[in-house]
């Protein structure tokens, strides 16, 4: 296959994979009520459930990293595809709340692996010209599963009358996902790695880079500002994957609707924020793009879409004013849904564009480590919240959601401040 084409093929691959990735973990918050009567526990419970894959994930995104700046991305995106199909399934045969956790947990430890993975694979087939839009073209993976999420697991619902089932299907999507990704990854050849891995390898003066060691990460600045960016403004994202939907179920039944309404509701109205958000973060990453092809300096680039989006953040604190408004319930849905429109672009310009942002800023062979602490301190940022969202009552989320809203606003600051082109020369 002409390497060039091959290259776009990787990009669906990975793009097909995450929408899986994210299918799987959407599972527990759309089916969220038929779980927790099935196996009889309530929201503290549920965010406990939660927390395990959060945990999870927190702890095996600096470890994912490392793997695949070791092994190479094909096989532990492979690995990862694999287990987290399985546990996926497991989910669905657990007998009790404990176990179904555990494999929650298995599913955290898993999926890690596809994003660091993803990066490297895009940083060693795209050049930086093109890598902010490959890289959001597979991130954005995540929103397209989140929005045909809530159709694809109503109907399936609905169809089987079995929540175990739904777990079922997506658990043999993604092995099939697997095989596919086996037979679709190669390294790139030679002419590609000239003009992407190499010339990333070279120094201002035109000498080769050196890399840093575990240590040597952790003693630049840009490391620490990108593990603060993740740890402050991911749990964002994270409450919209999470929450979103029972925060919308809820207002369902606050109006009388039964479960199977509030569910019918989702399906038709749960994927529209992360639909928009995904086309959002896809325009912005390509903005970046484009700054960059007009002459203007990578990092400057990057830079300027970022903090030109955060200032969107505040937007979040009307949520609750406008739930609790005196509005007819189908304007305080749709005005509701608007809001976290709005949301999920900010987060999503984050996603996709930051990691770039950050690794770009560091020697190729330390991509991927780079990738999975800062992630790794995004999951962990988000453990806290939705421990602390899980405990409050709800007449406390209009502090959270003012609260929410300057996270991204913080995230810019740092990103202003301490975000640097870094190399072993310069710290020696």
């Amino acid at each position: 296959m002409n390497p060039n084409k091959r290259k776009w093929y990787i990009v669906a691959t990975m793009f097909i994979a995450i929408i899986c990735n994210y299918l799987d973990r959407q599972l527990l918050s759309i089916l969220k009520p038929e779980i927790l009567e099935h196996f009889g526990i309530g929201n503290l419970e549920y965010a406990w459930i939660v927390n395990v894959f959060l945990i999870c994930y927190a702890t095996m995104y600096p470890i994912s990293g490392m793997l695949v700046d070791k092994f190479g991305p094909k096989r532990v995106m492979l690995g990862g595809i694999t287990i987290w199909s399985l546990a996926c399934i497991g989910g669905g045969m657990a007998p009790n709340a404990t176990i179904f956790a555990i494999c929650r947990g298995i599913l955290g430890l898993a999926e890690p692996t596809i994003f660091a993975g993803q990066l490297i694979a895009v940083t060693m087939w795209f050049e930086k010209r093109q890598r902010a839009t490959a890289n959001s073209l597979c991130t954005n993976g995540g929103s397209i599963g989140a929005v045909i999420a809530p159709v694809v697991i109503a109907w399936l619902m609905g169809y089987f009358d079995s929540w175990q089932y739904v777990f079922y299907i997506a658990g043999i999507t993604g092995l099939v996902i697997a095989l596919v990704w086996q037979f679709m990854y190669t390294t790139p050849p030679q002419e590609i790695l000239e003009k992407t891995v190499n010339a990333d390898k070279l120094s201002e003066g035109g000498k080769q880079q050196k890399s840093f060691t575990l240590g040597g990460l952790f003693k630049t600045k840009t490391l620490w500002g990108g593990i603060l960016i993740r740890l402050i403004s991911d749990p964002v994202w994270y409450f919209c994957c999470f929450w979103l939907p029972g925060f919308l179920r809820t207002m369902g039944e606050t109006e009388g609707l039964s479960n199977e309404q509030t569910l019918n509701m989702i399906q038709w109205i749960g994927g529209i924020p992360f639909l928009i958000g995904a086309i959002g973060g896809i325009l912005t990453s390509m903005w970046s793009d484009v700054l960059i092809r007009n002459g203007m300096e990578a990092l400057k680039a990057r830079k300027k879409v970022l903090i030109t989006m955060a200032f969107l953040a505040p937007v979040v604190a009307l949520v609750p004013l406008v739930s609790g408004s005196a509005m007819p319930f189908a304007w305080r849905v749709g005005l509701v849904v608007t809001l976290f429109c709005i949301i999920a672009v900010l987060c999503n310009s984050w996603l996709y564009t930051a990691p770039v942002t950050l690794v770009e800023q560091f020697p190729i062979k330390n991509a991927a480590s780079v990738m999975g602490i800062c992630c790794g301190a995004g999951a962990l940022g988000s453990v806290v919240f939705n421990q602390f969202v899980g405990s409050i009552p709800e007449q406390a989320w209009t502090i959270l959601f003012c609260f929410m809203g300057t996270l991204h606003l913080f995230a810019a600051i740092v990103m202003w401040k301490m975000v640097r082109p870094e190399s072993p020369e310069k710290a020696e």
